[in-house]
């Protein structure tokens, strides 16, 4: 319980509207630009009046409302900068205060400022717009790393506020966790756990949050190794070896009319590393003489602990890698193989589980239904696949052979185009495709883990349809064969282009092969990270802080070294790199 008390005061009232400007050849749609306003300024539930957020995904919204940053920290930037040409809405805030540090308030506190009262949720999110504004690329590590992030405040009454109104804290936080703590334990190494249960206990802290702390909760402690801040992005055990090694081809299989399996062992006897349910392997293949080796990642479809590797690839027209392992890999060949990797892997627990596929997309869900059959796991598992017939749908005996063995294992098959022989209730259920409509006349548990793998259409659409059923979003994980899709905030759509070799590049140096994009080019020390090489190939990127801070840009490291400058906030796992703010250290090959 806490009586009203004045803990400080409103300096500037800040705003201004989203608009578009040129930044490194890009259009950028941000509204970090706020201006001081005069005279009373009505706060609204989302919004000031005369305000908006150019990227309602990081900013913005009932629990983001209000930005709120110190004079206290302007003058620690102008004595850390060595800069005096700081005005009021610089840091992109609403509200300029006197008082309120980060390390003093805390998450949940209340406070009545002019007619309008506020709840604090959550610290900023710092993205690479700061440094737009600041004119310095630095500063959303530096906010993190100092420990000055600023603030939002939620609404709890609308009502007009002014400069010059005096800020009454009318309510503390039910836990004593500040904003610079709570930023601390998702962005900072350490995260004590005991903290970490703390925070989750906080009623005004978003979702979002909760979930990041609930990731980091649930990794387990690797000793003696870099595991990830799952609360920023999927994680994984440490790749089993570093780079390349070679494997030997056993066997070569047919699955289907399209699709054929190969069997890798180790070259000396004894079994390979255990991998996880839904892993892939990276091969890289060597056509011939004097021609670029191939590098194509190929989902694990046996059981992941077998002793021995199966990877099944379907024949793609023009594939040149699929090419290669249909017509020229057999028995006896060695071939190249990083370790294992990928986070779209089979989560532990009780819950249903749906096994979602289309085609050759069925491989990594297949190494689940594998786990699953050899743990005689009584969870109530759906095989749902979809193919055009059976001559065209691998996996098909397999796959129910193991569903055969489950306590409660279903299969719900769909062919598009159903051949002469075929018989429906007994090769497949539905004649058409596996089709939101089919998915809602099943009555699916509401309550299951989905993994769904297939052409991306397919993927949206089937992940579209189990949300609309009432599968919570986070439950629902999709494997994306090839480059994923680019996270770019704030830049304005063009249209994409393949990746392509850069407009000039050196003729030495090291060689960057980007896996998923089919495209290795040379290091160009002009570029300040592998970030802005890949952007500058139109290969398919993720980020948001561009230093170090967020790991939207954590990117599987399959092979080579990097080093960072500037350093990173908190160090990626093992086996990964953050591209942001990295740069090779030799060769490298990228899970890109």
């Amino acid at each position: 319980m806490i009586t009203d008390r004045r803990v400080g005061r409103l300096l500037s009232v800040n705003v201004g509207l989203p608009r578009d400007l040129d930044w490194h050849g890009q259009v950028v749609h941000t509204a970090v630009w706020k201006r001081p306003v005069e005279g009373r300024r009505l706060v609204r539930r989302l919004n000031i009046d005369g305000d908006g957020q150019g990227d309602l995904g990081g900013h913005g919204g009932e629990h983001r409302a209000v930005f709120v940053y110190q004079i206290e920290s302007y003058r620690h930037w102008q004595e850390q900068l060595g800069r005096d040409d700081f005005e009021y809405g610089q840091f992109g805030e609403n509200f300029t205060v006197s008082g309120l540090a980060d390390d003093q308030v805390r998450i949940g506190d209340r406070y009545r400022i002019g007619e309008a009262m506020f709840e604090v949720t959550q610290p900023r999110v710092t993205c690479y717009r700061v440094g737009i504004r600041m004119n310095d690329a630095r500063l959303p590590a530096l906010l993190v790393s100092h420990r000055r992030p600023g603030f939002y405040l939620r609404v709890l009454s609308e009502g007009v506020v002014q400069a010059g109104d005096e800020i009454v804290q009318v309510a503390a936080g039910p836990a004593a966790m500040t904003v610079a703590e709570v930023d601390a334990l998702l962005y900072l190494p350490g995260h004590p756990r005991g903290r970490l249960r703390e925070a989750l206990r906080i009623p005004a802290l978003p979702d979002g949050w909760k979930a990041s702390f609930r990731a980091m909760l649930a990794q387990p402690e690797i000793p003696g190794s870099a595991a990830g801040n799952a609360g920023l992005a999927d994680v994984s055990p440490p790749p089993a070896w570093p780079g390349f090694r070679p494997l030997a081809v056993t066997e070569v299989e047919p699955e289907s009319s399209s699709v054929v399996s190969v069997h890798l062992a180790h070259p000396e006897g004894g079994a390979v590393p255990a991998a996880l349910p839904g892993q892939f392997l990276t091969l890289r293949l060597h056509p011939g003489p004097g021609r670029q080796p191939l590098l194509r990642s190929y989902s694990l479809s046996g059981a992941p602990d077998a002793g021995t590797y199966r990877i099944s690839v379907k024949r793609e027209p023009h594939g040149a890698g699929s090419g290669f392992v249909h017509t020229r890999v057999r028995p006896g060949d060695l071939l190249e193989a990083a370790a294992p990797r990928g986070t779209f892997t089979l989560r532990p627990g009780t819950a249903p589980v749906l096994l979602v596929s289309a085609g050759v997309g069925a491989t990594p869900v297949l190494a689940m239904l594998h786990t699953l059959a050899a743990a005689g796991s009584d969870r109530d598992i759906w095989w749902l696949h979809g193919a055009r017939n059976l001559a065209e749908e691998p996996f098909a005996t397999e796959s129910r052979s193991l569903l055969a063995t489950l306590a409660n294992g279903h299969r719900h098959v769909c062919h598009s185009h159903p051949g002469p022989h075929d018989v429906q209730g007994r090769d497949y259920q539905t004649a058409g495709r596996l089709s939101a409509q089919v998915l809602a006349a099943i009555e699916l548990p509401r309550d299951a883990d989905a993994y769904i793998c297939g052409p991306a259409g397919f993927m949206a659409e089937m992940s579209a349809a189990l949300v609309d059923l009432g599968i919570a979003r986070a439950r629902v994980r999709t494997e994306i064969f090839g480059a994923g899709p680019a996270q770019t905030p704030g830049i304005a759509s063009a249209t994409a282009r393949p990746p392509h070799p850069p407009a000039s590049q050196p003729v030495d140096g090291p060689l960057i092969a980007f896996a998923r994009s089919g495209l290795t080019v040379r290091w160009d020390p002009g570029c300040a990270s592998l970030l802005e090489l890949a952007e500058a190939c139109d290969v398919p990127v993720r980020w948001s802080c561009r230093t170090g801070v967020c790991h939207t840009c954590e990117t599987g490291l399959i092979s080579g070294a990097v080093s960072y400058a500037p350093d990173p906030v908190d160090v990626p796992a093992d086996g990964s790199s953050l591209i942001c703010c990295s740069q090779p250290r030799g060769d490298l090959v990228l899970d890109l």
